[in-house]
């Protein structure tokens, strides 16, 4: 039987913002029903214990979020969250003491990919203030994520605007340094308790009109990780936020037949023999950082 280090669930479809280097779904807008997140876990928990509220959509939108935290807790869950942090101040008294929660990762470039930001000093620094306080109350473990870079971090543009976001991360922190001095691509800073800083390039979603790669190379998908869109359609991995590759339907399907089903263990074949046999895997930028 296949068991997932993490497996993404997504809890809506809907954000309430519209970034640029996050494709908006066409899927219908849609909340996750407890009946129906209850049933999610019960047909996944054989085969992980980590989930991830994330695929599409902003998680803190859902309105019963601290039910599904609760939910997680009693089936033996541990939950992360991933968030563009815009809503944490008004949702921060419904997730910051649930035992579930694991981790929450900050998607800070969202402030600059939304066309619409203001103030970025209010945003940035409500983030910190509610990861501050769960560090001291809680053993939470906190992501902040800058993935913007271009391909050598050298344009000005790109410069000035993470500079202002890490010159208040350093203030806010009491940093001794500037953050510039330690960064590694791809590697979390460590900045303070359980808080780290992530910086990497900006990836490209995957999409089937792009072009092909060469239909060589290797992915986790489906080998440590898998997703489930908030109507219930299994997928390998949380980049295919179109539903494309649909492995079947919680609704309509066992979860446990729908891993080892045909088209599911033809991707996970192909890439043990590092051969790509989806179309939109392909496609896939992200994908491309594996294919060694």
């Amino acid at each position: 039987m296949k068991t997932f280090k993490k497996t993404y669930i997504e809890i809506t479809s809907v954000c309430n913002l519209a970034c640029t280097f996050c494709p908006q779904t066409k899927r219908q807008s849609n909340f996750i029903k407890i009946d129906d997140f209850t049933k999610t876990l019960d047909e996944i928990k054989p085969h992980s214990n980590y989930i991830y509220f994330h695929v599409k959509g902003e998680p803190l939108l859902h309105p019963k979020i601290d039910e599904l935290l609760d939910l997680s807790h009693e089936r033996g869950f541990k939950v992360n969250i991933t968030t563009n942090g815009t809503l944490i101040v008004k949702n921060k008294h419904k997730i910051i003491n649930k035992p579930a929660l694991r981790q929450m990762n900050f998607s800070l470039h969202s402030f600059d990919g939304h066309e619409g930001s203001t103030n970025k000093e209010a945003y940035i620094t409500n983030i910190l203030d509610f990861v501050k306080e769960a560090v001291a109350t809680t053993p939470m473990l906190f992501s902040l994520r800058l993935w913007n870079l271009d391909t050598d971090n050298t344009t000005n543009i790109e410069r000035s605007r993470n500079r202002e976001v890490l010159e208040i991360i350093e203030r806010e922190f009491q940093l001794d340094y500037k953050i510039e001095e330690k960064f590694v691509r791809g590697s979390g800073l460590k900045i303070a308790n359980r808080v780290y800083l992530n910086q990497d390039h900006e990836f490209q979603w995957p999409d089937l009109k792009e072009a092909e790669d060469e239909g060589k190379g290797f992915c986790h998908a489906l080998r440590n990780q898998a997703a489930i869109l908030v109507d219930g359609t299994v997928v390998p991995c949380c980049l295919d936020g179109e539903g494309v590759i649909n492995l079947g339907n919680i609704h309509k399907t066992p979860f446990s037949d729908i891993v080892e089903g045909e088209r599911a263990n033809k991707l996970f074949d192909g890439f043990s023999r590092r051969e790509v046999v989806e179309e939109l895997c392909r496609k896939c930028g992200y994908r491309q950082r594996f294919s060694v």
